[in-house]
């Protein structure tokens, strides 16, 4: 299992893409989600994501996953379930205090994220775990998220644009009225 974990900290930036994606397509199924029902799709989607991310990253679904911004690196294999960056006592070779075999998971991350393209979301301070989200699919909770703030851009622009010509609407007709041919243009189409 930590080798494979390893494998995707060397091939983070795959694995972003491939994230990219999923993401995508999870968005572009809001509307099919929302008409069966999220709490109905829950368990099927949570049961993909633990196994899929338990293989690929040792995930322990904490229902709020970083690994996008933490270089595919979990921070929740820290044995001190660090969320921002490590302790004060990583080893020398970069190898963690509490288990001297294991690397460090931040300095896993920070190698990880450097491969990455938005690699400098490794910046970004994590909040604290919310541990009610535990085993919940995060993958889920954020396309959700994503998805609606999306629905939410395209009506404000929608607004926007209908409130910008209120005037024209009521003064113009919806369609211009056909204006006479000119005399010269209907002699034109005779001579030919």
């Amino acid at each position: 299992m930590y080798r494979v974990r390893l494998f995707a900290i060397r091939h983070s930036r795959s694995f972003e893409w491939l994230y990219r994606r999923l993401e995508a397509f999870m968005i572009a199924c809001d509307p099919l989600f929302g008409r069966i029902g999220y709490d109905r799709v829950e368990p099927f989607v949570a049961v993909v994501e633990r196994v899929t991310k338990g293989l690929l990253f040792d995930c322990r679904m904490c229902g709020q996953c970083a690994l996008s911004s933490t270089g595919m690196s979990c921070p929740m294999n820290c044995p001190k379930q660090l969320r921002n960056g490590p302790c004060g006592g990583v080893r020398p070779g970069g190898y963690c205090e509490v288990i001297p075999e294991m690397r460090c998971v931040w300095t896993l991350a920070w190698q990880g994220a450097s491969r990455m393209r938005d690699g400098d979301r490794i910046r970004n301070v994590l909040p604290p775990v919310d541990r009610s989200l535990q085993g919940s699919s995060s993958w889920l909770r954020v396309s959700r998220e994503k998805a609606a703030a999306l629905r939410e851009s395209r009506e404000a622009g929608r607004t926007v644009i209908a409130q910008a010509f209120p005037k024209a609407r009521a003064n113009e007709p919806a369609t211009a009225p056909l204006a006479d041919e000119p005399a010269r243009a209907k002699t034109a189409g005779s001579r030919r």
